[in-house]
């Protein structure tokens, strides 16, 4: 699932105009310093959940908003339903 992330991370990041401010996509990067923008990770969240079949924050009993991008792969992972 992680590769799916990040690939659609990627395209998002591509499709907005942004670039990737940091050398690599790993767990400790801080979203709000990736490059993308509010607006671009709506555009994430609605990508993802189009491939995925899924949106884990719509899931969640409780609102959680990661800062990270590890974070933000766990969410996916701890709410998938097709696991």
């Amino acid at each position: 699932m992680i590769d799916i992330i990040k690939e659609t991370f990627m395209e998002v990041l591509e499709q907005t105009g942004s670039k990737l401010l940091v050398p690599e996509l790993k767990d400790d990067v801080i979203l709000l310093e990736s490059g993308l923008d509010s607006l671009g990770f709506a555009i994430l969240v609605a990508t993802l959940e189009e491939k995925l079949e899924f949106d884990p924050f719509t899931l969640m009993g409780e609102p959680f908003y990661p800062s990270t991008f590890g974070e933000f792969v766990e969410i996916y992972e701890k709410m998938n339903p097709n696991k």
